[in-house]
């Protein structure tokens, strides 16, 4: 892997706005074209198995927790429990997932797994492959986000309820209504009928006992960009057990698992020997150079790198309450300051491609940037 300086295309910005990509530049620049990472095709075959092989062992720490009753680690409320099962026993729909790699020295390791709102989806699909084909279309690059996911929702398609595929996010949240609507457009071009409407407009029918539209008309199928265990907790959470439809939502109930942090030590616990995993404990007793994490935090927030058992570096905000994970230290690699993190895709089960998020130390935060890759 190389860091490669390069020259931003004339009017980048209003090449990526063309694609309806918004958000390249806030207060911080998010969208860096002045470099790109280089791999080689032996590097991306890495990249791609550590991808299927994590997610058929992640799959496999979602059955131990349910076989052993461990959602205390989770602070999952025990009213889901039986809703979180369900989905996974009746194989409720789910299209994709997005690994955090530390790759150096030849090594992939994990350093979490955003399962359920994964974002800097249409970054990694569409935007650096636009790029690629104006910066060198000789070229390739691990990505197949785009094929995939059409694809995928046209198997979804005879798996969901008849009628509409509801797509929600916040409003007022640009990035994530990006997401959505890309996601939503997939789903059309794979020929599902679809809709979409803001978490903040999905409407309860008392009587009926059904989420509706601002249409009224009921939900049945809903992909959704917001967490999990921020539904469980608002105000229509008591609502999503006891509507009547039995909505398929989008990630499932069961991705309340996999995507806290709370996952990493079950996963050690489970495969010590898998060369993709880190040493993660519920206690720091056994590590001296770790990470504390809480496990539910988002976009580097409450994170503590303790080196020697002295803290080195470490970030505000209001997570942690919930609980910690402690991981090994494994530093992610320095580029001229510049530390690099890959997220590597799965989507209909498959590893589909990577996005890189770039940061200025070693917490990858809300003002990393994203950077595009190639093959060589």
């Amino acid at each position: 892997m190389k860091r490669v300086i390069t020259n931003p295309r004339n009017n980048w910005q209003s090449a990526v706005e063309k694609l309806g990509f918004g958000f390249h530049t806030s207060n911080v620049p998010y969208w860096d074209e002045s470099v790109y990472y280089e791999f080689s095709m032996d590097e991306v075959l890495y990249i791609e198995k550590a991808t299927a092989e994590l997610w058929d062992l992640c799959l496999g720490a979602v059955q131990h927790v349910m076989d052993n009753n461990l959602y205390k680690h989770f602070g999952i409320p025990e009213s889901f429990i039986p809703l979180i099962e369900r989905s996974w026993t009746e194989d409720h729909p789910a299209i994709y997932g997005r690994f955090d790699f530390c790759y150096k020295n030849g090594q992939v390791k994990l350093l979490e797994f955003n399962a359920d709102t994964p974002t800097s989806l249409y970054e990694a699909g569409i935007v650096q492959w636009f790029w690629l084909q104006d910066f060198d279309k000789s070229k390739d690059q691990f990505n197949s986000v785009h094929e995939k996911l059409i694809a995928y929702w046209k198997y979804l398609k005879e798996f969901l309820y008849e009628g509409t595929l509801h797509f929600t996010c916040l409003k007022e949240t640009l990035e994530d209504l990006t997401n959505t609507e890309y996601m939503r457009d997939c789903a059309m071009q794979a020929g599902l009928d679809t809709k979409l409407v803001f978490v903040d407009d999905i409407g309860w029918d008392e009587h009926a006992q059904e989420f509706v539209d601002m249409e009224n008309e009921p939900i049945k199928n809903i992909f959704k960009l917001y967490p999990w265990e921020w539904m469980v907790n608002d105000e229509f959470g008591s609502h999503i057990l006891a509507e009547r439809n039995k909505i398929l939502w989008i990630e499932p109930a069961w991705k309340m698992i996999l995507s806290n942090k709370a996952i990493l030590p079950i996963l050690w616990k489970l495969y010590p020997d898998c060369p993709y995993l880190l040493p993660a404990y519920f206690d720091a007793d056994k590590l001296m150079n770790y990470v504390k994490k809480p496990i539910l935090s988002r976009e580097g927030a409450n994170i503590q790198v303790v080196q020697n058992n002295t803290t080195v570096q470490q970030t505000e905000g209001a997570y942690g309450k919930e609980g910690y994970i402690y991981q090994e230290l494994f530093e992610l690699p320095a580029f001229s300051g510049n530390y690099p993190v890959i997220g590597s895709w799965v989507i209909g089960q498959e590893p589909a491609g990577m996005g890189i998020r770039e940061a200025n130390s070693l917490i990858t935060d809300n003002k990393s940037r994203f950077v595009p890759h190639l093959i060589n």
